[in-house]
């Protein structure tokens, strides 16, 4: 089953922080940062690295290629560090 809010859906959709429960699996079988997904026909990848686009809204200082700022992005929150800075 899957809710979001405490209501039911069919599905959830890319972006939903939603809850589910998978049958013969225990909560206590579960650690934070565990990744969900179709292990058979789309298995969740690791990346070592990414390009983003990143909004600065408020810095004190100059920010440069192997700065590492806090990444919050929905539930996570982890270091990162920028290898370079595109234009």
């Amino acid at each position: 089953s899957v809710e979001m809010h405490h209501e039911a859906l069919t599905e959830a959709l890319p972006g939903d922080n939603v809850g589910f429960n998978v049958k013969n699996v225990s909560v206590k079988d579960l650690k934070r940062g565990y990744v969900a997904s179709d292990s058979k026909n789309d298995p969740a990848k690791a990346a070592q690295d990414f390009t983003a686009q990143v909004i600065v809204l408020n810095h004190p200082g100059q920010i440069q290629a192997g700065y590492s700022p806090v990444l919050d992005c929905r539930t996570a929150h982890i270091a990162c560090k920028f290898a370079e800075l595109l234009t």
